[in-house]
């Protein structure tokens, strides 16, 4: 079984892995400890020291921050119990115009405002850009997931939370 350094996912994560070297990666079965070297390279990345147990997206994590389980941006910012929706503690702009919309699709058909809009949600603190949705206006926002991480840990990966 193929074994990579932490050093090899941190270029992977970082986009500077050559492609054939990437192209293998991908292609290979993954060693065991992969998330773990995977969650290690980015707490690397981060500023804080509140331990990463889940990423949710490039820039979205679920921390263990003190007793409590919280969803957490890069930049630090606590969007609260991981269980909740994370989304409506964002910076939230909605795109329900033709003007609004005509920011982001400058050169093409747009959706139609009355039967679309785009939601864009950000962080609050560092402005990230965390997630999009097209929905239909009035749609209530989308709880995307909530893991359980308890049993991701035990039963996935083999090891207690």
């Amino acid at each position: 079984m193929t074994s990579y350094s932490k050093e090899v996912i941190a270029d992977l994560v970082a986009g500077t892995l050559p492609w054939p070297q990437t192209r293998r990666v991908m292609s290979a079965y993954k060693d065991d400890d992969r998330f773990f070297k995977y969650v290690a390279v980015l707490q690397d990345r981060v500023g804080w020291k509140d331990p990463i147990l889940l990423p949710v997206s490039d820039h979205l994590f679920i921390c263990q921050s003190g007793d409590e389980r919280v969803t957490k941006c890069e930049c630090g910012h606590s969007f609260g119990d991981y269980r909740k929706n994370w989304k409506l503690k964002a910076a939230i702009i909605v795109r329900n115009t033709e003007e609004s919309l005509r920011e982001i699709y400058p050169n093409s058909d747009i959706p139609d405002p009355q039967w679309m809009e785009i939601r864009e949600f950000i962080c609050p603190q560092c402005g990230t850009m965390h997630e999009v949705e097209a929905a239909a206006p009035g749609y209530p926002i989308v709880h995307d997931f909530q893991p359980d991480l308890e049993s991701f840990y035990r039963e996935w990966l083999g090891k207690p939370l």
